[in-house]
């Protein structure tokens, strides 16, 4: 079975926006000290770029203002096929400012949240410490495929 998740690339001053999980199931609890994109499971027969609005939001309790597919991500995970799309957020600075408190389950789900240095910060997936993401952003080139398929 393939699951579909949306991820949001949020970037201030050069910085990524990211949560580190906590261990709420299989995929927070296979530990380590890494952090992801805030984003999720996209649900059957909605809109990728509609499903990571509604993510963001539940976890952030900001409209996040969805712009153009950069990445796509496939992998596999315990057996499970996995297969991931990251979208630029045109409005990062509304992300300054979030308390976990005030969300739908982004208390429940998230241990933090924060900008940090995409270049000293282990982030998952790795190709997201590998890229220069402001490059992809700003261009016009195509939308980037990574696969780590075994």
């Amino acid at each position: 079975m393939r699951r579909v998740s949306v991820r949001g690339i949020a970037l201030h001053e050069g910085k990524l926006l990211c949560v580190k999980l906590k261990p709420y199931n299989e995929m927070a609890a296979s530990g380590g000290d890494w952090r992801c994109l805030p984003g999720g499971t996209v649900e059957e027969g909605e809109v990728l770029n509609e499903a990571l609005a509604r993510e963001m939001y539940e976890e952030t309790g900001v409209n996040p203002e969805v712009g153009k597919l950069l990445y796509v991500h496939q992998f596999m995970f315990k057996g499970s096929d996995q297969l991931e799309f990251f979208f630029h957020i045109a409005n990062p600075t509304d992300f300054l400012d979030i308390n976990l408190e005030n969300t739908s389950h982004g208390a429940e789900e998230i241990e933090s949240i924060d900008f940090v240095d995409p270049k000293a910060t282990v982030i998952l997936p790795k190709f997201l410490s590998q890229e220069t993401l402001e490059s992809q952003i700003e261009s016009d080139a195509a939308v980037k495929v990574f696969s780590f398929v075994t």
